[in-house]
């Protein structure tokens, strides 16, 4: 079940997280950019470009004609991975409307269904090592990285099944294929519909 912690609970079992997140809260960066804490380092991260918000879009509709009317689907919904000294903000965040947090709480990766990352080419290893670990061990369900920087061709992979912080590879494919995300979503993404810079 999905947690939410207060502004300022201490465990002694997580140096360096209070201290990220202090930091973080005092980040002054310029409008529409990500702000996050990746592995105790607070991070900033430009706008991001028409292709990347484009192919949200695309995803996000399509979500929405398979998840419940009592979910929702979040752009910039900071999620806190303690354990990780992680406060990422995914690109699409899949999270039941009751798990959201109260003003002053914070809420930990594990309330999402789905997460979404779309790499950049500024921060493509964030996503793809830092986050993956980092969703695995906070126990999130499904996690979908489309990687339009990817060597060779752009692609989507789907990872899922997480235990021990870890994730198993439960699809990867070129954009240009289709892609089956599982139930609670059972739904076909077409990643053709992905543009690709």
């Amino acid at each position: 079940m999905a947690a939410v912690i207060a502004e300022r609970p201490r465990h002694a079992d997580e140096p360096g997280w209070y201290e990220a997140l202090s930091t973080w809260e005092r980040t002054d960066a310029p409008e529409g950019c990500k702000v996050e804490i990746i592995e105790g380092i607070v991070t900033v991260a430009p706008p991001p470009e028409s292709d990347h918000n484009d192919t949200a879009d695309e995803l996000q509709r399509l979500l929405y004609t398979v998840i419940p009317r009592d979910w929702g689907i979040y752009q910039t919904q900071g999620l806190t991975l303690p354990r990780q000294k992680g406060l990422y903000i995914p690109d699409l965040a899949v999270i039941p409307k009751k798990l959201l947090p109260r003003p002053g709480e914070r809420q930990t990766a594990d309330a999402a269904q789905l997460i979404v990352e779309i790499t950049s080419r500024s921060n493509a290893n964030h996503d793809r090592v830092e986050k993956l670990h980092g969703y695995a061990d906070a126990g999130v369900p499904l996690y979908l990285l489309l990687d339009p920087w990817h060597s060779g061709k752009p692609t989507a992979t789907l990872y899922g099944e997480p235990a021990g912080g870890l994730y198993r590879v439960l699809g990867t494919v070129k954009y240009g294929e289709t892609l089956h995300l599982p139930a609670p979503f059972d739904v076909t993404v077409d990643t053709a519909l992905f543009p690709v810079g």
